[in-house]
């Protein structure tokens, strides 16, 4: 199963569905700011000091991205970010991953597997890496361009979640390129610690 083909059938949402996610987005960013702050901050940062709810997707992205970097540093950020991932069609991939783990007899041969490779995994110089060839956010299907990518760390939150299930040890993400960013494609470097195949 290619869930990257899965993701990205599913990337154009209805109206209807866009409004869920848009609430689920606030709530997720809402509660992670709280829990770095204090519930003010939170307002403040999701919903402007006016306490609007009237801005378009593409104008709440940017200015609640611009809200968060004047309230918090980088490392703040970072953590608030990751703490916004949706965990959408998490099982899936966690199975394939699973799936990959299982005919396989190292994070070399996992990551070269045909099935890795149509699913954006790569193994290179000993590093893993995951990339997509398209933006996988609903929230951003109408943004141009986000001048930063304090945004798009909520994915460098999923993939950590998702390859630390995968894995089962801590993994670090870094964020290489976003294409709302204005890259080619989005990268992320995977990069497990303490890995131990031969238990998996």
């Amino acid at each position: 199963m290619d869930i990257s083909i899965i993701v990205k059938q599913n990337f154009k949402k209805t109206d209807m569905e866009m409004i869920f996610i848009r609430k689920a987005q606030e709530q997720l960013l809402f509660n992670a700011v709280k829990n770095a702050a204090n519930e003010e901050t939170a307002k403040i940062v999701v919903f402007g000091r006016d306490y609007s709810h009237s801005e378009d997707n593409p104008t709440w992205v940017k200015n609640t991205m611009q809200r968060l970097e004047t309230h918090f540093d980088p490392d703040a950020i970072l953590t608030i970010r990751r703490n916004c991932q949706c965990g959408y069609a998490m099982d899936e991939k966690l199975k394939l991953l699973k799936d990959l783990i299982n005919s396989s007899n190292s994070i070399e041969e996992f990551a070269n597997q045909d099935l890795a490779k149509a699913n954006g995994l790569s193994f290179k110089d000993g590093e893993l890496y995951l990339q997509f060839s398209f933006c996988p956010c609903p929230m951003l299907a109408e943004v141009d361009k986000l001048e930063s990518n304090s945004w798009c760390q909520c994915t460098t939150g999923y993939s950590k979640v998702l390859f630390e299930k995968a894995f089962s040890c801590k993994v670090e993400v870094e964020l290489l390129k976003s294409i709302k960013m204005g890259d080619e494609n989005c990268v992320m470097k995977i990069i497990p610690l303490e890995l131990d195949w031969e238990k998996l």
